[in-house]
């Protein structure tokens, strides 16, 4: 929260004070024809948007002076194998748990986006449908903005929770399709919010987020509690101030002069089981302690006891570069779960502090066709550290990023992190092997 409020103190005089682009093109004055040049640049600009929905460029349906009509999409196809395929392992009380490891074959997600412009450029819309196969899931969402000015662009709906770099719009541009070990353990997830981002320069931009929780898939309204999730980052890219479409991980565009990102972001939020004991599992279901077991979850800190609420700190400093093919990126992560309050028993610490740290990095060996990358993550944990290596490959079979072939073999020992939507199982020590190829428009 004090992270939060200091970037807030920071951003304020520059949103308030900035110079704001009158809107003489009047919505009565719709018709038929498409915006002139000089309406099509008072449209939100794609580069501030940031958000981790962002759909792409997408193919034009309608546009006039009244909106703007595109339709985009995004489709992962894959092959995981996570092995040895029956392990067992111990969580930091003894109790032993069975890795189930998977070996299966999937459209893993799709997306699909309506978005454009309604009424003046300046009120951008995104109506979004979200399919997780893996988990038999499908949601239609939606995001508002507004454009008060450069500085200042005012949005509500479905986001990432700033926390970590890769929930600030880079997606699907990894160097894999998912996250790494240490981001994906760390990151925070997706929750309906009130936003506010934009440029205090072209080189330095920020996105702040007032969201219902860190996560909120799975948890109905009526789970809610009345607390609140707050969620900020802010990057600077000083050297070219750009750093390629999306900010996307890898040297796709062989920058000629060196672009260099340096950004810091943080989360903070008092967190709900979301779910009365009689019902079983907890609908809560992002944070993980790192020997694997949901921190809701019964007997995840002490026989006997159950986690009923929990504060919830996240800070993350990234810097990254591109040149020429090559790409560095490194993110430091510090995590921090306390004021544990229980529903039954009681719990021996009252905080826990993990840290973590996520290394990478990508080479064009033939430019905008054949990448190969590097990966290593490590997790220092209360009770357990966890540590991936990995490498991988890209092929860009036509002259685009947008559709891809990527393998990756990961050698992980003790995951902190889990879940069907990304590469890892809870506790597996082990290699994982992915194929998959996807297409984004």
């Amino acid at each position: 929260m004090k992270i939060l409020m200091l970037i807030l103190l920071v951003l304020l005089p520059h949103i308030l004070f900035a110079e704001t682009t009158p809107d003489s093109e009047s919505v009565l004055d719709c018709m038929t024809e498409p915006p002139s040049p000089e309406i099509q640049n008072k449209q939100i600009d794609h580069r501030i948007l940031s958000g981790t929905l962002e759909p792409g460029k997408g193919f034009v349906v309608g546009k006039n002076k009244c909106g703007s009509l595109n339709i985009s999409g995004y489709m992962l196809a894959r092959y995981l194998n996570q092995m040895p395929g029956g392990q067992n392992y111990r969580d930091h009380l003894g109790t032993k748990k069975t890795v189930v490891a998977r070996n299966d074959m999937e459209i893993h997600r799709v997306l699909v986006w309506m978005n454009g412009f309604i009424y003046t450029p300046k009120l951008y819309y995104s109506f979004m449908f979200w399919s997780l196969n893996s988990v038999q899931t499908s949601i239609i969402a939606g995001n508002l903005l507004y454009k008060v000015n450069e500085a200042a662009v005012v949005g509500f709906g479905i986001d990432g929770l700033p926390g970590t770099r890769s929930m600030n719009g880079e997606h699907p541009y990894f160097l894999g399709t998912d996250r790494q070990m240490a981001d994906e353990y760390f990151r925070p997830g997706f929750t309906t919010g009130l936003s506010l981002r934009g440029g205090l320069r072209p080189d330095l931009l920020y996105r702040i987020m007032i969201g219902n929780n860190i996560s909120q898939l799975g948890v109905t309204s009526s789970q809610l509690t009345r607390d609140f999730a707050y969620g900020a980052t802010i990057w600077w890219m000083p050297t070219t101030g750009e750093f390629g479409p999306k900010g996307g991980y890898g040297d796709y565009e062989q920058h000629q002069s060196m672009a260099t990102r340096f950004g810091i972001s943080g989360a903070t939020s008092r967190e709900d089981r979301a779910t009365q004991i009689q019902t079983g599992s907890p609908s809560n279901v992002q944070i993980r302690i790192s020997d694997g077991n949901f921190l809701f979850d019964e007997n995840a800190l002490a026989q006997g006891a159950i986690v009923e609420k929990a504060d919830y700190n996240l800070l993350s400093a990234d810097a990254a570069m591109k040149y020429r093919g090559l790409f560095l990126f490194s993110e430091f992560y510090w995590r921090q779960l306390s004021d544990f309050s229980t529903l039954i028993g009681s719990v021996p610490s009252n905080s826990l502090i993990d840290t973590g740290i996520n290394l990478q990095g990508a080479y064009f060996f033939v430019p905008k066709k054949v990448e190969g990358y590097l990966s290593y993550q490590k997790i220092w944990g209360e009770f357990n550290d966890s540590t991936e290596t990995g490498i991988g490959s890209n092929y860009y079979p036509t002259n685009t990023r947008n559709f891809r072939v990527n393998g990756f073999l990961s050698f992980v020992d003790k995951s902190a992190a889990g879940g069907s939507f990304g590469y890892y199982t809870a506790g597996q020590s082990g290699t994982i092997i992915s194929l998959a190829t996807d297409i984004f428009f």
